[in-house]
């Protein structure tokens, strides 16, 4: 995060009727759409963390016994699809193996299986740094099942990922603060298309939920929009304000295009470092790869408690594996956000720390590679 983030995120105690925060709100619910590229899209931004998404998706556009189609790369996929089985839905879970996608060939088959209110697809999972086809997927849909909902879990995505909300013909998109939208915790962020919000309004039973529903947070998100105070629930104030000045950041220079193109290129260097240590991403192909992290498989003899204490030593903090049965076989590097769309040094840092924590580790790193980091694209 910015220390101009971090300087909003710090401003003293303020009513959500201050005519500041007001506006500051407003403009949030405005910037939003300019990130996920679309003009007539409803974004959510309710307390809570980006899981709070799931919640809000499930409850607000399942009704029981109705059919959703999970496309799952991994923890948060299969995590999304119990939150959908909690709301009452009947889910049917497309796997792939561990670093891969599933073919949209595979996915136009389970499309033709049974009539689905919804398909989900994680654009990244934070699990793998599996890339979800968004586009191909969307695309499909609108071919294959033109009534079934695209929902599109963003969390780790959202900012650093292509999207283009409605050129692509996305209905949903759940994400939240603290990744790549470069603010603190404490915000999900839930965008929702105009068809979806006519789903919502058509429902034969009352939404199952109180806190998440939209019918109560709509008029909210409107009034605010329209530099209008309305009251539901208490907004995270503090962290609006944050949001609000890394989201003008993010859109002052360049626009989302420019935040795009930087991801891609910090994601190569990344790619191009680990390559040199003579390692493998968990992703299987740079197709599926994500721009926004990378996952990495270990060497046999490392396991992820070896490695990230001696990268913590370096300033480094990374993300062992939460695959199951497989945590210790891999680690994973962030880089988003301010990391990769400005020249500040964290990339640099990040991977001389841990080539050196390899080497400490016992794993030799060819003396042509070394400790350098690939140069900048």
């Amino acid at each position: 995060m910015s220390d101009t983030v971090l300087q909003a995120h710090s401003t003293p105690a303020t009513a959500h009727t201050d005519p500041k925060f007001v506006e500051a709100f407003g403009q949030v619910i405005e910037m939003l759409r300019e990130v996920v590229q679309t003009k007539s899209a409803q974004p959510f931004v309710i307390a809570g963390s980006g899981t709070l998404g799931w919640d809000q998706t499930a409850a607000n556009l399942v009704e029981a016994g109705e059919n959703v189609l999970v496309l799952s790369n991994g923890y948060f996929g299969e995590g999304l699809a119990d939150c959908m089985e909690t709301y009452g839905a009947a889910v049917t879970r497309l796997r792939a193996d561990a670093g891969n996608r599933q073919t949209l060939d595979e996915i136009s088959q389970a499309l033709q299986t049974k009539k689905y209110k919804i398909v989900t697809v994680s654009q990244v999972d934070t699990s793998t740094g599996v890339l979800g086809d968004v586009k191909g997927v969307a695309e499909l849909v609108k071919k294959v099942s033109p009534e079934t909902l695209v929902v599109v879990d963003g969390v780790c995505a959202t900012a650093a990922e292509r999207l283009y909300f409605d050129a692509w013909g996305v209905d949903v998109v759940i994400t939240a603060s603290q990744k790549a939208l470069g603010c603190p915790p404490g915000i999900s962020v839930v965008v929702v298309s105009q068809k979806a919000l006519g789903v919502l309004a058509s429902r034969k039973t009352p939404v199952p939920a109180y806190y998440v529903n939209w019918n109560r947070w709509l008029p909210i998100m409107k009034s605010y929009e329209e530099r209008a105070v309305k009251y539901f629930a208490t907004p995270c104030v503090q962290t609006i304000f944050a949001l609000n000045t890394s989201l003008r950041e993010m859109l002052s220079n360049g626009g989302m295009e420019s935040v795009f193109a930087a991801h891609e290129r910090t994601s190569a260097r990344v790619k191009a470092a680990v390559a040199s240590w003579g390692l493998k991403t968990v992703a299987v192909s740079p197709e599926v790869s994500a721009t926004a992290m990378t996952a990495v498989w270990l060497p046999e003899s490392i396991q992820a408690a070896d490695l990230l204490p001696k990268l913590k030593a370096r300033g480094v903090v990374a993300a062992g594996g939460i695959l199951a049965g497989q945590a210790h076989r891999y680690f994973r590097l962030g880089h988003m956000g301010i990391t990769a769309t400005q020249d500040n040094g964290y990339v640099d840092t990040m991977l001389k720390a841990a080539a050196e924590a390899l080497e400490e580790c016992g794993h030799a790193i060819s003396p042509s590679s070394g400790r350098a980091t690939p140069p900048r694209l």
